[in-house]
């Protein structure tokens, strides 16, 4: 398996192009081997465009598909009626037939090999499902839960889906969490990760009131201007999130 020196993780872009423009322009990113995308690609406000660049670095790019993803596909291939996020049936219309193929495709999880942490994978909630929900507070039985049967070898596990950035050990294996290029949880900018030979997080500052007036003149999402304001600037804190999500890590349950 071949080895890579850098990667740069970027993980739920939820279709916000001014927010992936701003790390795509980075330069830390533009030197790393890989871009390494975590899912949750497409489900926001310009689902089209996002991926029409990302696709155009070609082969620098490694996908994995995220729920938010898979939602769009089973709601435009009718295997659904509706879609949890109220964005998400708009993001589904606004992809082409071809674009929908490409996202069905995208595998759930990818194992690499990176320099200084050996076997690293991949996901983008938890290794056996694309949904459910691990925190940076999740109790070590949720997380042993939720690692079993991953090969011994696997010394490092990337994952996103929870919006907040962190770094932690569960069962001395390390669990890295980028955060969220699109839509932040804690403070606002466009969070991401590099990797190797150690894990570092990173937030890029962007324009968010000139990317929030860009989206409102872009999109045709009929709350295009609250749905911006509310996500781009990071209305929601750490503290208010993990409270909201934390009975879905089984937390309680007797």
């Amino acid at each position: 398996m071949e080895e890579y020196v850098r990667l740069a993780v970027l993980s739920d872009v939820h279709g916000v192009l001014p927010a992936l423009e701003a790390v795509l322009a980075e330069p830390e990113v533009a030197a790393a081997d890989r871009i390494v995308l975590t899912g949750d690609i497409t489900a926001g406000p310009q689902p089209g465009a996002v991926l029409d660049l990302l696709r155009a670095q070609g082969e620098r790019v490694l996908w994995i598909g995220g729920n938010a993803d898979r939602e769009l596909v089973e709601y435009r291939r009718g295997e659904r009626t509706g879609i949890p996020d109220p964005i998400g049936p708009f993001a589904a219309r606004e992809l082409t037939g071809e674009q929908v193929d490409f996202l069905a495709a995208l595998p759930r999880t990818l194992t690499l090999r990176v320099r200084g942490l050996g076997t690293v994978l991949f996901c983008h909630a938890t290794p056996r499902d694309d949904e459910e929900v691990v925190l940076v507070d999740s109790r070590p039985a949720r997380w042993a839960e939720v690692l079993t049967g991953l090969d011994a070898g696997i010394g490092t596990v990337v994952c996103g889906h929870t919006h907040i950035p962190y770094v932690r050990l569960a069962h001395g294996r390390l669990v890295v969490n980028p955060g969220s290029v699109g839509m932040p949880y804690g403070r606002p900018g466009a969070h991401w990760c590099l990797l190797g030979p150690g894990t570092d997080l990173r937030v890029t500052p962007y324009d968010v009131p000139a990317a929030v007036a860009r989206l409102v003149r872009e999109c045709a999402y009929p709350d295009i201007a609250a749905w911006a304001g509310y996500f781009l600037h990071a209305r929601a804190t750490d503290t208010e999130v993990l409270d909201a999500w934390g009975p879905r890590d089984g937390r309680g349950d007797s």
